[in-house]
Order: structure tokens, then C-alpha cells, then sequence
């Protein structure tokens, strides 16, 4: 490939992902630091929001198990988000922390919902499990724990699951095994018919983010790179008319997806004709910006002009795709919390349950902390095990897997940004016939277990924690 140059993730990412640089020590004790802080302060506030000491004993659990699932959602998600930008050496780890700082929590915090709905999904039937507060709190409890054992499982493993389907899975376990062991229920409490939209998801996902990435990076390669391998102008003839285009097109789906996807907590009353408006600005802004930035480039080597124009917009989608990533997928540890943390407020169960700010933030460093310390194995498998990744080839993996979910968010298709983004490197790596068939067996094994083990180890809590409490 044109842009093939020797990657800075060869030694930011080496087979052996836990092996680290000496000096990452105070980048341990930084983010180690950051979350005991964030953790105790978080505890100490909320204390105030309940009255006995059971409930505060509850509580603190509820926080430790809570921090624990946006901890290993840093892990698993968030490493995956930016396995490509470091497998391709757009990015450092360092560097990647940087932006998932920046992104992730931007997201959680500005859009991450001040309201989310105490039963992820309408997963389970509400009416059932509301007859006793006590349970309910017991299940989303299970719920966060057996979502989170699972997906640090996973990530030591370097499976890059779905934090959705392990939350959901965790729920399941939990509530039937509270029906069956009041007399409330049992598997007739279960939504089953979303449940099958999950199963549809293993398929559908991934074969949508392989589909559209292979088209985009084929042409990208057919037309930018490969066409121009040995001819300099002609080459930067094509970055200077082609992938200003491009980069004008990423935009707007970017821009898309956020308004879409990563702002729709916000709800935000935007006329779908100033939105297309808003969006041809932005095509616009950006197309002039890339068309500057590759004239100035018209004097490099081409190889070196093309891998600097992909590594600027490969940084871009990534940033777009986090900031969605933390607006929505937060949720999964936050959605379970909040409900906990009202009910053992106001011992009712409500419909939906406030998100105080605190929790947003003591969350997000706790995503951001778990990409540090656990997430180099979900990075390397992402950006170097599945298929070799450069700039180009990342950037058209992000977008493909941007512009999936933002349409199978308009169209209401069960679909996992993890499992889409996943096929989106397979689809990359078809173009270059270099995918790793060998290693995606054990990730889609992963898939199919998520939801069995994470019910499993929540179906555990939940008569744990009845029996304790």
C-alpha cells in the first residue's frame, strides 16, 4: 500500500501487550491516583443521599461494583474505539489517552443523559420487578457485577465484547432468578423478542461495518493510493482533489452520527432542514481545510504526504466515534448505578432516575483509567492481530463503522458499534488479503457467550446479595 511506512505502534504495542516502558510507573500511579480519588470523593458525596446504614452499606458496594463496570468498559470499548488509530501509529497509547480524556468524557459528561430509564433496553418487565425495591436493587447490583467480571475477562483474553449485550445478559440473570426464587416469574419476565434482536446483531453488525469499510478503503486504495504509486503528480494530484472530497463527505457523517447518536440524550429540537444546512457547513469548512493542508504537502514524497493527510483524518474519526462512544455506551455502567443509587434514595422505583454530575465524572475517569491499565490487549488485537492497519485503512474502518451506526441508529437495527467496528477491520483487511480468520473464531465465540456468562455470574449476585442483605 501507498502509505505502507514503519508504524510507531511496532513498539507501542508489542506482542506481548502487557510489557510496558519503565516509565509508565507515574502513568500508573497518575491514573491510579486519579481514580482513588475520584472514587473516595464520590463516595463521601453520596453518602448524604441515604439515611440507614444498610442502605449505605448497599451503596458503597453499589459504587464499587459500578466503578468496576466503567473500568473494564475503558478497557474493553474504549480500547477498541482507539485500536485502530494505535495499531496504524496515528496515535500513541499516551496519545490515545489524551483524546479519550478529551472525548470520552466530553461525551459522558455534556451528553450522557441527565435521565436514563432504570431497565436497560426494556429488557425485563417492569411491573414485576418493581413490586419490591429491595430486589430491583439487587438486580441491577448483579447486573453491573456480572457484566463487569465478564468484560475483564474478556479483555485480559483481548476479546472485544459488547458491553451492551453483557449488561443486558447481567439483567436477565438477575431478574430470573429474583422471579423464581419470590414466585414472581421467571423466564415469562424476559422481553425474548429482544433478546433475538441481540442474536440478529452477531450477524448483522459485523457484516455491515465489513461491507462498507471494504467499499470505502477499496476505493480510497483503487483511487488515491494505488493509482499514484509511481507517479508523484498524478499523486498528489489525487490527494489534492480526491481526498479533500473525502474527508468532506467523513464530516458530514460524523457530524451525523453525534447529532443523531452522541447528542440524543440532549434533545435537542434541531429542523431537519437547519441540520443539513449545519452539515454542509461543516463538508464545506473541512473540504477547504484538507484542500489547503495537501497543497502544503504538494513538496513531500507522495507516500509521506498521504500518510500525514489519513493520520490527521484518522485522528478526527476517532475523536467523533469516542465522543458518541462515551455520550452512549456510559450508560451501561451509569444507566444500572443511577437506578440504585434513586431507589435506595426514595426506596420506590421509578420509571426513570436522575444522573447526578458527580457520577458522570467519577465514571468517566474510571473509563479512562481502564484504558490504561487493561486495555493494551483489546488495542492490539483491534490494531495489529485481526489485520494489519495504516492510516488510510483505519480511517476507513472508523468511518465505516461511524457511518454504520449512525444509520442503524435512524433505522432502528439491532446492531453493536463493537461488533460493527470489528467487521469494519475484517472488511479492511479483505481489500489487502490479510484478514485474520484464525483469531476472529475465538472473538465471535466471545459474542455468542456474552449474554450466558454475564446472566450467569448476575443470576449468582443476585441470590448473593438477597442473602446477605
Amino acid at each position: 500500500m501507498a502509505t505502507d511506512t514503519p508504524s510507531r505502534a511496532e513498539s507501542d504495542l508489542p506482542d506481548d501487550a502487557d510489557v510496558r516502558d519503565p516509565s509508565d510507573r507515574w502513568w500508573h500511579l497518575a491514573f491510579g491516583g486519579l481514580l482513588a480519588i475520584a472514587a473516595i470523593g464520590f463516595t463521601l458525596w453520596s453518602l448524604g443521599w441515604v439515611s440507614t446504614e444498610t442502605n449505605r452499606v448497599l451503596l458503597i458496594t453499589a459504587i464499587a461494583f459500578g466503578v468496576f463496570m466503567a473500568f473494564n468498559i475503558g478497557g474493553n470499548d474504549v480500547a477498541n474505539s482507539f485500536g485502530t488509530s494505535v495499531g496504524s501509529g496515528t496515535l500513541t497509547m499516551k496519545q490515545a489517552l489524551v483524546v479519550a480524556a478529551v472525548f470520552e468524557v466530553s461525551g459522558a459528561v455534556l451528553a450522557g443523559g441527565s435521565v436514563t430509564d432504570t431497565v436497560r433496553k426494556g429488557i425485563v418487565d417492569l411491573e414485576v420487578v418493581s413490586q419490591s425495591p429491595d430486589d430491583f436493587v439487587y438486580i441491577m447490583m448483579s447486573a453491573l457485577l456480572g457484566a463487569a467480571l465478564w468484560l475483564f475477562l474478556a479483555t485480559r483474553m483481548g476479546w472485544p465484547v459488547s458491553t451492551t449485550h453483557s449488561i443486558i445478559g447481567g439483567i436477565v440473570g438477575a431478574s430470573v432468578t429474583m422471579g423464581i426464587a419470590t414466585g414472581l416469574g421467571g423466564g415469562d419476565m424476559v422481553q425474548w423478542d429482544a433478546i433475538g434482536q441481540i442474536v440478529a446483531s452477531w450477524v448483522l453488525s459485523p457484516l455491515l461495518g465489513g461491507i462498507v469499510a471494504f467499499i470505502i478503503f477499496w476505493l480510497i486504495k483503487r483511487y488515491i493510493l494505488n493509482h499514484a504509486v509511481d507517479d508523484r503528480e498524478e499523486g498528489h494530484r489525487a490527494l489534492q482533489t480526491l481526498v479533500p472530497l473525502v474527508a468532506a463527505l467523513a464530516a458530514i457523517m460524523l457530524a451525523g452520527m453525534l447529532f443523531v447518536k452522541g447528542l440524543g440524550n440532549l434533545d435537542l429540537d434541531v429542523e431537519p432542514a437547519v441540520l443539513v444546512f449545519l452539515l454542509a457547513m461543516i463538508g464545506i469548512a473541512v473540504w477547504v481545510g484538507v484542500y489547503v493542508f495537501a497543497q502544503a504537502l504538494r513538496k513531500k514524497k507522495f507516500k509521506k504526504a498521504a500518510f500525514t493527510l489519513f493520520s490527521w483524518m484518522q485522528v478526527f474519526t476517532a475523536s467523533a466515534f469516542a465522543f458518541s462512544h462515551g455520550a452512549n455506551d456510559i450508560a451501561n455502567a451509569v444507566g444500572p448505578f443511577a437506578a440504585v443509587l434513586d431507589v435506595l434514595r426514595t426506596d420506590t422505583v421509578g420509571d426513570a432516575a436522575a444522573v447526578p454530575l458527580p457520577v458522570l465524572i467519577t465514571f468517566g475517569i474510571a473509563l479512562l483509567a481502564g484504558l490504561w491499565f487493561i486495555g493494551r490487549r483489546v488495542v492490539s488485537t483491534v490494531g495489529k492481530r485481526l489485520t494489519e492497519i495504516h492510516p488510510a485503512s483505519g480511517f476507513s474502518a472508523e468511518l465505516a463503522a461511524a457511518g454504520v451506526v449512525m444509520l442503524a441508529s435512524v433505522l432502528g437495527l439491532p446492531v453493536s458499534s463493537t461488533h460493527i467496528l470489528i467487521g469494519a477491520v475484517l472488511g479492511v483487511g479483505l481489500v489487502n488479503k490479510a484478514a485474520n480468520w484464525k483469531l476472529m473464531k475465538p472473538i465471535a465465540m466471545a459474542w455468542v457467550i456474552t449474554l450466558p456468562v454475564a446472566a450467569s455470574i448476575g443470576a449468582v449476585g443476585y441470590l448473593l446479595l438477597s442473602a446477605i442483605f
